[in-house]
């Protein structure tokens, strides 16, 4: 009979998944930047490139914590949004609709990381890892904020460049 898993090896996989999906992202964002028309949506980029940088530094606090060396294991999910992300660039380059294709490819990666970061933290309250949930907290805070802020964009200006 193989080994039971336990929540402690779920947290671990999962670790590594958002661990492969933000490092993913710090080589995509500055391609997303490149290829904004919209100053506001290239500074945005360049910002959450910032904080993505700071949102692996955190995950490899965590690794540390558990005494497990920070790795990755394949993303499939983070992978296949990237990929859509490329189709997109590829698809609207140099029509009116890029930026909002953009601002899309962008809210599912959010989107992907607000769903882990809070599981990941709920995990860790459950399994009593304080320092965890601390920094998973401020990292899953940073996410919905910038799903915010690319929300405001679309609506206020991307979207109705797009039309």
């Amino acid at each position: 009979m193989p080994d039971e898993k336990t929540l402690d090896d779920l947290f671990l996989d999962t670790l590594k998944d958002i661990y492969y999906a933000e490092r993913q992202l710090t080589k995509t964002l500055p391609k997303l930047a490149k290829a904004a028309q919209s100053a506001e949506l290239k500074a945005g980029f360049e910002e959450h490139l910032a904080q993505t940088e700071g949102h692996v530094e955190r995950l490899e606090q965590i690794f540390d914590l558990l005494g497990k060396p920070a790795r990755g294991k394949t993303c499939d999910a983070i992978l296949g949004i990237i990929e859509e992300g490329k189709s997109a660039m590829e698809d609207y380059k140099g029509s009116p609709a890029l930026d909002a294709a953009l601002v899309a490819a962008a809210q599912a990666a959010e989107h992907y990381e607000i769903t882990r970061y809070g599981t990941l933290k709920t995990w860790a309250d459950e399994l009593g890892m304080k320092d965890a949930v601390k920094l998973l907290d401020a990292t899953l805070q940073e996410e919905v904020e910038t799903d915010q802020k690319l929300t405001k964009l679309a609506m206020s200006k991307v979207n109705l460049k797009a039309a």
